[in-house]
């Protein structure tokens, strides 16, 4: 039985697309940026590509391709599409190596799960507790 929801990595953001669009080469984390939160995206196998067989295409709502289904999910992905499963896919967010979707296998539109909060790094000022510069007190005029 098929997982009924759930999210995929996208990857291969910094790789070119080979088939250009109506619009011309536009580069996949251009397209990615352009992409909102639960806008639909889709999927489409991809059987002659030279690396994986089983990769699945993840297109924007404009049909511009952003990158490919992780190639540890693209397996059990293509096998859903094969078997004609009804999926439906959304925007998630983007990421620092691509982008995350949401699908789901039984025809519904998957919902978003709420954002990740913000990493500890992100979240606090910078402090530096020893600069190691010291300026005079008085600028010699």
């Amino acid at each position: 039985m098929p997982l009924r929801t759930l999210s995929l990595d996208v990857v291969g953001a910094d790789h070119p697309n080979r088939r250009p669009s109506k619009q011309g080469k536009i580069p996949r984390r251009y397209e990615i940026q352009l992409c909102e939160p639960g806008e639909p995206v889709h999927l489409e196998l991809e059987p002659d590509n030279p690396v994986d067989p089983n990769a699945v295409r993840v297109l924007s709502a404009r049909n511009i391709q952003i990158g490919y289904i992780r190639h540890e999910r693209s397996m059990l992905i293509s096998g859903y599409i094969r078997d004609a499963l009804e999926i439906v896919g959304i925007f998630q967010r983007a990421t620092e190596w691509g982008a995350i979707i949401r699908i789901s296998t039984d025809g519904s539109v998957p919902d978003l799960p709420p954002p990740p909060p913000p990493r500890a790094a992100e979240s606090r000022a910078y402090v530096d507790d020893d600069p190691g510069f010291y300026p005079d007190e008085e600028w010699p005029d």
